[in-house]
């Protein structure tokens, strides 16, 4: 009972001595409160100077919309090699004289996400980003948005019929997910497991995983998949745009190692999820907030792109990016030695006032309105910016159009003067956990009829599955066999240290059968079979 009571006040003196703090010197990457609302947090930085070198760490926090373009477009002084990672990390080595590229060349692959085109430099980043480009032409995004607007039509028209839905999980992530795995030629029957993938794994920037590698779960597993489409794509052309990737060339005519085409396609459909999908719930909470702005566009659809452009300078999904100063540089009179780290504070610069004329309000005439920073700018600006205006435009069009009013569920979000939103703790994305909407149809009655969603995707089927009655490597997934502590005996057994094996941990919703393909030598026939055969005998938990 002592040891429970100085626990109790103990706690308590920490949550006191946190309340007391300063909100400037509050630490942005491990506070649950200012990751989830982090917009008085940058004020309080801003009030320091468009530039400020925190003390204790020697982060400098650029909140300046013209200070971050600075360093956004100057490549040549700043790396983006830690932009996955964040700059809270601590470097994989200790930087020496005044130019350390040398140093991040050598150990790049040390850095989380290092070997992603978000975070390459100079020529591989030009390089990698020219195959790209060819993804997000005019003419492809047209003939995609076809199928944007089936897709979301039944959606959408699903949801009414339902009468309200969870916005983020049931629509947003389903509808970007077919969306991008329909432009790439994901084949039908792998879009579920990407999805779960997906669904399963933190947000970026999270701190719900054991470590940052935890992140990049999602990534691990679809990785996996898109090696096997790269293969078959190189041996075997098809019309589609993953045939056209797979046997791209460099600028140089260089042929690109099937890996990096792997890293491309894996890091385009994981990276489109966050933005796209946190963008839809972000957009569609101003629609429900702003007094008569659903009716305005309901009257008025192609208001809605301007919609779209404030949204993101207010609620952008990205709240910031990072980069690294890899020779000593400055930020207009900042002196920035090699090695400092750097966060740009997206969010800060889109609300800067001394860019921006009342920058806390909605205003959908904005002038200049597309110069905002929320798919960043220069060299790294975001490729997939165009497909997810067009995907966010044409699902919003589609809700104003089969309802005559939408509004949240209050027993989940609380009366219009007084909502509860609850935003994902991520130092990198904006983004709402959950958004329940109440639709009232164009007419007024809500229909029960339930639908089965269009290809059979995105709206599961609600029957339960038979519990499984025995193990097997065919059927049950990793995650399961490893919670077994025999069945995780068996695995060892056969495949020696496969329960400690990280690569192994993170695909644990697919089936080692399934991983097979992608490691034959390690997992092969015989071995899988043997193992079967194992666990076959014991018990399911």
């Amino acid at each position: 009972m002592l040891y429970r009571c100085l626990a109790y006040h103990s706690s308590a003196f920490f949550a006191a001595r946190a309340h007391m703090q300063l909100l400037e010197d509050r630490d942005y990457f491990t506070d649950h409160v200012i990751l989830k609302d982090p917009y008085a947090y940058f004020e309080a930085i801003r009030a320091k100077g468009p530039i400020y070198q925190i003390p204790s760490s020697g982060l400098v926090v650029v909140t300046g919309f013209d200070e971050i373009l600075e360093v956004l477009k100057n490549t040549n002084d700043f790396s983006s090699v830690i932009a996955p990672s964040g700059p809270a990390a601590p470097l994989p080595f200790q930087p020496q004289g005044a130019d350390i590229t040398p140093q991040i060349e050598a150990h790049r692959t040390e850095f989380v996400g290092g070997d992603l085109v978000v975070a390459y430099d100079d020529q591989q980043h030009a390089f990698s980003r020219s195959l790209l480009t060819r993804l997000f032409t005019p003419s492809r995004l047209r003939a995609n948005e076809q199928f944007m607007a089936e897709y979301s039509d039944q959606l959408v028209k699903d949801a009414v019929a339902d009468g309200g839905c969870e916005l983020i999980k049931q629509i947003a992530t389903p509808f970007v997910t077919m969306v991008i795995a329909d432009l790439l030629g994901v084949p039908a029957a792998d879009r579920q497991i990407f999805m779960d993938a997906i669904e399963a794994g933190p947000p970026p920037g999270s701190l719900q995983g054991d470590d940052l590698m935890a992140q990049h779960q999602p990534l691990v597993v679809m990785g996996m998949y898109f090696a096997g489409y790269v293969q078959e794509r190189r041996q075997d052309p098809r019309a589609d745009i993953l045939s056209e990737l797979a046997n791209a060339t460099y600028p140089d005519g260089s042929v690109p190692e099937a890996l990096e085409i792997v890293r491309l396609a894996t890091f385009l459909f994981g990276a489109g999820q966050d933005t796209s999908a946190k963008l839809l719930g972000n957009t569609m909470k101003f629609i429900m907030d702003e007094p008569g702005l659903q009716d305005r566009l309901r009257q008025n659809p192609s208001l809605i792109p301007s919609l779209l452009e404030e949204v993101l300078r207010l609620e952008g999904s990205a709240k910031m990016t990072a980069r690294l100063a890899r020779k000593d540089t400055h930020i207009r009179e900042l002196k920035v030695p090699a090695g400092t780290r750097v966060m740009l504070a997206l969010s800060a610069a889109n609300r800067d006032p001394r860019r921006w004329e009342n920058p806390q309000a909605l205003i959908l005439d904005r002038p200049k309105i597309k110069e905002h920073l929320a798919f960043g700018r220069g060299a790294h600006v975001c490729a997939g910016a165009p497909l997810a205006r067009a995907e966010v435009r044409i699902i919003l069009e589609k809700f104003l159009e089969h309802t005559s009013h939408i509004d949240l569920v209050e027993e989940k979000h609380g009366p219009r003067n007084n909502r509860d939103y609850d935003y994902e703790a991520s130092f990198i994305i904006r983004g709402l956990s959950e958004l329940n909407l109440k639709l009232t149809p164009v007419g007024g009655a809500v229909s029960t009829k339930k639908r089965t969603g269009l290809f059979g995707f995105g709206k599961r089927a609600e029957t339960k599955a038979a519990p499984a009655t025995r193990y097997s490597t065919a059927d049950t997934k990793i995650g399961s066999l490893l919670a077994d502590p025999a069945a995780k005996a068996v695995l060892d057994k056969y495949f020696p240290g496969v329960s400690d094996d990280k690569r192994i941990g993170m695909a644990k919703s697919m089936t080692l059968r399934a991983v097979q393909k992608f490691a034959p030598d390690k997992f092969t026939t015989e071995a899988l079979d043997a193992a079967d055969a194992e666990l076959a005998s014991l018990p399911v938990l």
